[in-house]
Parts: C-alpha cells; structure tokens; sequence
C-alpha cells in the first residue's frame, strides 16, 4: 500500500521531499532509481512515474529543483544501479539454489533462455528493458549471470539510461504542468505506467500460445 500511495500521490510526495529536504532531495532521488535498477529484489519502486513528477516540477517557476542536475543525478544513478545489478548477477546468477526468494523469480531455466535470447538479440535488450517496469530491474541481473561481456553490456546500458532519464523528465518537464494534466496528475501517472507494461502482457500473451514439446 505504501509503493501504490507513492505513485498516486507523487507530486504532493516530491513537494514534501522538496519543503523537507531542500538540495538533498537530489541525494534521495539518486538513491530511489538506483536502488530500484540495481537491486533485483526491488523492481516495484515508482522510477517512470517518479522521473515524469520531478520533471514536472523543475517547470514550475521558483522551483528548487533544476532539470540538468535533476537529469545528471538519476543519469547517474540509472547507470550505476544497472552496473551494479549486473556484478550481482555475475556472482551469484548461477548460484540461485543457495538464495531461495532469489530462486522463486529467476531460476536456472531463465537463465539459460536468457543467455540464449542475449546471444540472439544482443544489447538491444539492455536498451528496450530500461522502458519497461520490473523487466528493467531484472535484465541486468540476467545479463551478468548470462555472462555478456561488461563492455557490451556498459555501452547499452550508458545509453538506456540516459535515454530513459531524458524521456521520462523530459515528458513531465514540457507535459507535466498543462491544466489537465496537472488536474489529472495521478490518473496520469498511472496511465505511463500502465502503457510501459504493455509489452509485458504482449510477451506473455505469445510465450502462453507459443506451443511446449
């Protein structure tokens, strides 16, 4: 209940952050995108919806929050998270059996599909998973115990992260402050976030009617 009052109530959440905290919100929103890209058991965490209000808000005349620090912050900590997901899933991705609630969402058998599908698509997943919910948090874990090379997977992962962080506040920077928009805010956010998991229906939709030998 407290992650899905976060995402209604973003704004009002980032203004009390904001009035609270005053510079070291930045610290705070480093700190929730990096741990949301790299930890893997942390893949609920609001970063579309939270990228798309503080955008918002650097709109806002007077605000306290600067779109270019905002943008080099969680730059830096979608990158960095995402690295560090990647070294976790290095160590222990083959080693599951020893991390039982670790084991129930990623198993030997989604590794070694995994490591097909990287060997197949290539880094382009690295790219595509940073827009989607959950996959995001998981596609680095699975990379690293995959064994793709740290330096594919850093140029992909660089550029996911930049280009996830530019649309997300971007998008609530120039959209986040129309009338309807901020009249509608919630229902909005959960718009983004219902659309950015449209491909994981689609997946799941074709992996049931994919037939098993």
């Amino acid at each position: 209940m407290g992650v899905i009052s976060f995402i209604l109530h973003i704004d009002q959440n980032l203004v009390l952050m904001v009035n609270q905290f005053g510079s070291w919100t930045y610290v705070l929103l480093f700190l929730i995108v990096f741990i949301e890209t790299g930890v893997v058991i942390f893949p609920f965490l609001p970063g579309d919806s939270l990228l798309f209000a503080a955008g918002a808000m650097t709109a806002l005349h007077g605000s306290k929050l600067s779109l270019p620090i905002l943008m080099l912050v969680t730059v830096l900590g979608a990158i960095l998270g995402d690295s560090l997901n990647y070294e976790i899933g290095k160590k222990i991705g083959h080693q599951l059996v020893k991390y039982p609630r670790l084991s129930k969402l990623i198993n030997q058998e989604k590794l070694e599909k995994a490591e097909e599908f990287f060997n197949t698509h290539g880094g382009s997943t690295i790219f595509l998973g940073r827009f989607i919910p959950f996959i995001r948090t998981f596609i680095p874990f699975t990379a690293g115990a995959s064994s793709m090379r740290y330096s594919h997977f850093a140029m992909f992962n660089a550029i996911g992260g930049i280009c996830w962080v530019a649309v997300g506040t971007l998008a609530g920077f120039f959209f986040g402050n129309i009338p309807f928009v901020a009249a509608h805010f919630s229902v909005v956010v959960l718009g983004i976030v219902a659309v950015s998991l449209i491909p994981v229906f689609i997946t799941a939709i074709k992996s049931k009617r994919v037939p098993t030998n």
